[in-house]
């Protein structure tokens, strides 16, 4: 089956031209810079016709697996609804970000992953779902039972990335123990004797296990080959640490000089999109349009808000100066390219046809409508 898109703003590796789009099947079978004459060309009346978005780190899913803190929801109706939202954000390839291991194991992250997977496993069987999903594997290294828990799900095809990370307080995304007062308890007030005992506690089992642990998982994933990434890199020893074991990515540096390190050493360098779109960190640290400013950004993840993607890289044209197809490449080609998805991130012939059309209403970039593979699904 054949379709043909003018009059629309192809947003292409290299150059933003009005033109045609031609889609045989699943796939995009040619372009054209100039206008098209065919009586069954789809007009898109100057719109943005974009790549898909690629969407390597999410949380998205956890917040539908506990929409109110204590509140559990069935697993396959929060993939479901995670699904719906992430496809109208323009997204047709998501890597579910899942965390292995918690600190507290009564939460989503230590006692969901199971479920999870069996819904989406059920879900892709059936046809279910709009978007392709991936797995992304969030380890947390300072736990006790995270490669116990890991192991058998890293045999998994779907897993595409294996992050490790450390939330200990005092140090990476909670150098300022405050900051971490005022996420954690949520609901509730910490004195400062309880914060100190929680402080206490999770520093001594970072002591216990996370060396051990960093070890067992990295052995596990260089048997399978798996794109690795580190997480809230502040230093330059962590940038290090990084890259002598072979990380692709460091996801949200939370300092100018671990992204430099990162930009040194090879590493492709993921900041959030909420951070852009509100102007800075929720847990305090470096923006992400200081990072852009300075050259130093790879890749947009909408870490817990799928609209941002899309709004962040339109901020990165209007408000950091890059060119559109350069802060469009941040949630499309690069993020395909560094966990190996070649098909897609781009508008060449040959390369599956996920696409979006996009209008600005006000400057706010606006999903009309969402493609994978050929197909409406949103």
């Amino acid at each position: 089956m054949s379709q043909i898109i003018c009059n629309a703003k192809l947003v292409l590796a290299d150059e933003v031209v009005t033109g045609s789009l031609l889609i045989e099947g699943t796939d995009i079978a040619a372009i054209d810079g100039g206008g098209s004459t065919v009586a069954q060309a789809e007009d898109w009346g100057g719109d943005y016709l974009l790549p898909g978005l690629v969407e390597l780190h999410t949380d998205n899913l956890e917040k539908h697996l506990e929409p109110r803190p204590g509140v559990r929801w069935p697993a396959m109706p929060a993939l479901l609804t995670h699904d719906a939202q992430v496809s109208t954000a323009g997204i047709t390839t998501v890597l579910d970000a899942m965390g292995v291991g918690d600190f507290d194991e009564r939460s989503v992250r230590a006692q969901g992953l199971a479920d999870t997977v069996e819904a989406l496993r059920h879900a892709r069987e059936h046809d279910l779902l709009r978007a392709e999903h991936l797995l992304h594997l969030r380890c947390e290294v300072a736990c006790d039972n995270v490669v116990d828990i890991a192991r058998p799900y890293l045999e998994d095809e779907s897993v595409r990335l294996v992050s490790l990370m450390d939330h200990t307080p005092g140090q990476r995304q909670w150098m300022d123990v405050e900051q971490f007062r005022t996420y954690t308890q949520r609901n509730q007030t910490w004195s400062d004797d309880h914060l100190a005992q929680v402080v206490a506690g999770r520093v001594d089992m970072q002591q216990r296990n996370a060396l051990r642990n960093r070890r067992a998982l990295l052995d596990l994933c260089s048997s399978r080959g798996l794109p690795l990434a580190s997480h809230d890199d502040t230093t330059e020893a962590h940038v290090q640490e990084a890259a002598d074991a072979g990380m692709r990515i460091s996801e949200f540096p939370t300092t100018e000089l671990a992204a430099r390190a990162a930009r040194r050493l090879g590493l492709g360098i993921v900041m959030g999109a909420p951070n852009m779109v509100r102007g800075g960190s929720h847990s305090g640290n470096i923006s992400t349009q200081e990072l852009a400013s300075a050259g130093l950004l790879d890749c947009l993840s909408s870490d817990y808000v799928p609209h941002s993607l899309l709004h962040a890289a339109f901020m990165l044209h209007s408000e950091v100066g890059w060119t559109l197809e350069r802060a469009v490449a941040t949630v499309t080609s690069e993020p395909a390219r560094l966990v190996g998805l070649s098909d897609r991130g781009e508008l060449a012939a040959g390369k599956r046809a996920d696409y979006v059309r996009v209008r600005l209403s006000r400057g706010l970039p606006v999903v009309i409508a969402t493609w994978r593979a050929g197909k409406r699904i949103a």
